[in-house]
């Protein structure tokens, strides 16, 4: 740990740093952080930044706890593409010298370590974040950025592409000057809609990315005039935004457990990774309560197709080959991709839940059944049960319940000060769901005020 951080801090000081932004997120994903300057980042390193805790967001504090301290992970150091003299370091939350197992990342590292030691394992993941680019209205309300991005079917559309080119060829070039790699950048399904690529990693480098990737993207958007969303549906008539997560497991020396050439079903995966797979199937319906995080999420799966044709996310807890209307699609031999995780979700915590549930499928021998190869979406509820393939959740609040249901998501998920994190994610959850469930929409205005 001394050698790295020395390091760390002798290419800080040849980049030319000037501050560092002590940064963690909270429940909600939502990032925080402390700007700290370089003449004081010895004291960053050594001693952590202080936050009052309660006023951070849902991270289990109250404001009468002692301060919640950021420890910096030297081994994040990340410049900002957009201003180099500036430096991330993605932090650990400590309370009083210790980890605080509120903290998303905290959580995280705790299950991966546990991998690591265990069993001699790696999880990678590799996340595809879609994201919409609006405009604010003057009422209040948003629009699709670009004005002329009105296709009836707009995925991959060049012309579409190629009006938000300076802001897609801007990611793209700080992508690859951080060394993440990008390899694609589209026009997804959705008017204004993109997709923006990089290679995939340990699962908590990833994590670590994702977060910066969405603050990154915001902030070039913002520059631009525009805003950049990453909710699930931000609008009804439009497809909705998925961060499809990529799931491999290797061991220490870097070889892939889940690859094989000899697999008789035909998907190129092992059996260990069947096994893993059926965790996933297993625990997938209360895992809609980790990985769908939010009241919009529920407005993106499991509905009818939108202005395009075709929703692309998951209603069904089920797997197949090449096919994007299960939950769990394998696109290649080695690796699975969970088609469920969408825009809202804290990868810190989807990561931990996901790496639980596969977990607990290889513990047990779990057999995930039959692959899917059917169009899921055209056959009726009616033939889908039929099948013995279970629906998702379909709002939070019922999500939330399997959650807390489930004895493997809570063990993994660990304990805190009250009991068990799962209990007090799921009151914070449930409190947004009343929330929501309390506010009059318009869409009861029109259907009601004058019906009866």
């Amino acid at each position: 740990m001394a050698a790295e951080r020395d390091s760390m801090l002798e290419q800080a000081e040849k980049d030319g740093i000037e501050f560092f932004l002590a940064m963690f997120v909270d429940m909600h994903g939502k990032p925080c952080a402390k700007a700290v300057p370089a003449s004081a980042a010895e004291q960053l390193l050594d001693g952590g930044a202080g936050f009052a805790g309660f006023a951070v967001g849902d991270i289990g504090q109250t404001p009468a706890d002692p301060d919640l301290v950021a420890m910096p992970d030297p081994s994040s150091y990340t410049r900002l593409p957009w201003k180099p003299e500036v430096a991330v370091l993605h932090c650990d939350p400590h309370v009083e010298g210790e980890p605080w197992p509120y903290a998303p990342r905290v959580i995280l590292k705790r299950q991966l370590d546990r991998l690591r030691e265990e069993r001699g394992w790696v999880l990678k993941t590799g996340v595809e974040v879609e994201y919409n680019l609006v405009r604010r209205t003057p009422d209040g309300g948003i629009t699709v950025a670009d004005e002329l991005d009105g296709a009836e079917k707009p995925c991959y559309e060049a012309k579409g592409l190629s009006r938000m080119w300076d802001h897609l060829s801007t990611i793209s070039t700080y992508m690859n000057r951080l060394g993440w790699s990008n390899y694609t950048n589209d026009h997804e399904d959705g008017a204004g809609q993109f997709e923006q690529n990089f290679e995939y990693a340990d699962a908590l480098t990833t994590a670590d990315r994702a977060i910066f990737f969405r603050y990154m993207v915001h902030t070039v958007a913002h520059e631009a005039g525009m805003a950049a969303t990453f909710m699930p549906k931000p609008f009804s008539w439009n497809t909705g935004n998925g961060m499809h997560t990529h799931l491999s497991v290797w061991d220490t020396a870097d070889n892939p457990l889940f690859e094989t050439e000899h697999d008789q079903r035909g998907l190129g995966l092992s059996e260990r990774a069947y096994q893993f797979m059926g965790g996933l199937i297993e625990h997938g319906p209360a895992m809609a309560g980790l990985i769908c995080p939010t009241v919009n999420s529920y407005k993106r799966i499991g509905v009818g197709a939108p202005k395009s044709g075709s929703t692309w996310a998951p209603a069904y807890n089920a797997y197949g080959g090449n096919n994007r209307t299960v939950m769990l699609r394998v696109p290649e031999g080695g690796r699975m991709e969970h088609r469920g995780v969408d825009g809202s979700a804290n990868p810190y915590l989807a990561f931990a839940g996901l790496l639980a549930a596969g977990l607990d499928g290889v513990e047990r021998g779990l057999d995930p059944g039959e692959s899917v190869n059917d169009d899921l979406f055209a056959l009726s509820a009616e033939e889908v049960a039929a099948r013995g393939i279970q629906r998702l959740p379909t709002t939070l609040a019922d999500a939330v319940e399997e959650l807390t249901a489930d004895k493997v998501l809570r063990d993994a998920l660990g304990k805190v000060r009250s009991g068990d994190f799962v209990d007090y994610y799921a009151d914070v959850k449930r409190r947004e769901f009343l929330e929501y469930h309390a506010d009059v929409s318009d869409w009861e205005i029109r259907r009601y005020l004058t019906l009866f």
